[in-house]
């Protein structure tokens, strides 16, 4: 007994619905293989999950790009405007652009030149010398403002040394001054002292003489 109809709706399980995708998933991109190879056919297939998964498969001898050039080409149908048409003819150009410049790279470096002619050279010496003369300017121009920034430094310090110098002498000066005032203060003092007070030279008993 053969196996009842499948009805084709929206499967409602979550868990279902993820297991048949991946199983329909496999056998759809199996059969694009296998025409690929058995028909020397060009395919492409994009597939997208519900949950925005990509899947995809292309012929080994194409890419998707072409493949929707040529189908706009035979449908009639407008996958994009002239806008986006005029974006991917700058992403060319700039891919171009960019591979020549790795070239001159590698000629700069001195990669890949073997095969260059004389005159080919000339271009790449005088690259490397300008850009040599403007590394060596460069480097003059560091050493100069390391040397300014050196005298700047020394000039600081000058001063700074002078300003200690000058507190140095002020403060020796305060206290020399502090010192002669201390000895004249004492000085006053003893002459202001009562004349009793004052120490008086030892004197012989004058009554045991008598």
């Amino acid at each position: 007994m053969g196996r009842g109809k499948i009805e084709i709706k929206r499967i409602e399980n979550s868990t279902n619905r993820q297991v048949t995708y991946s199983k329909r998933r496999g056998g759809i991109l199996k059969k694009a293989k296998e025409i690929t190879v058995l028909c020397d056919a060009q395919v492409s297939l994009v597939i997208f999950s519900s949950t925005g998964k990509i899947s995809e498969y292309c012929s080994p001898s194409t890419t998707l790009v072409k493949i929707l050039d040529r189908y706009q080409k035979s449908s009639g149908k407008k996958l994009w405007d002239a806008k986006h048409e005029h974006l991917s003819n700058e992403v060319e150009r700039i891919k171009k652009e960019n591979d020549s410049m790795q070239i001159k790279l590698r000629h700069l470096k001195g990669e890949d030149i073997t095969s260059l002619h004389p005159r080919e050279l000339i271009p790449i010496e005088e690259a490397l010398q300008n850009g040599l003369a403007c590394v060596r300017s460069k480097q003059m121009e560091y050493l100069k403002m390391l040397k300014k920034n050196e005298r700047t430094l020394e000039e600081e310090n000058k001063r700074l040394s002078y300003i200690l110098h000058q507190q140095q002498l002020a403060m020796d000066g305060n206290a020399r001054e502090m010192d002669h005032g201390y000895n004249q203060r004492e000085r006053e003092y003893h002459q202001q002292l009562p004349f009793t007070f004052r120490l008086q030279p030892i004197q012989p008993n004058l009554h045991q003489n008598q």
